[in-house]
C-alpha cells in the first residue's frame, strides 16, 4: 500500500459518512463518525460534530487510523 492509493480511496469517500477509528499511544483509541470535508496531497479532514478534524495519510498506511464507509 503507497500514499497515492490511500490517497485515492479517500477521494472516493469524500462527501461520504465515514467512521475513522483512531489507535493511539497506551490504548487510548477514539472513534469518529463524520463525513470527509476535504483531500488534500497529505492530510485529510472529516467534519465531525461541527469540528474538522485532519488525519494523515501515513498513518492510515502503518495502521494508526483505520477510515470505514459508515
Amino acid at each position: 500500500m503507497n500514499l497515492d492509493l490511500v490517497r485515492d480511496k479517500i477521494k472516493e469517500y469524500y462527501h461520504k459518512n465515514v467512521s475513522v477509528q483512531v489507535f493511539g499511544m497506551r490504548n487510548k483509541n477514539f472513534q469518529y463518525y463524520g463525513v470527509v470535508s476535504g483531500v488534500y496531497p497529505y492530510v485529510f479532514t472529516v467534519l465531525v460534530n461541527g469540528v474538522e478534524k485532519s488525519f494523515n495519510y501515513a498513518d492510515v498506511i502503518i495502521g494508526d487510523v483505520v477510515v470505514k464507509l459508515a
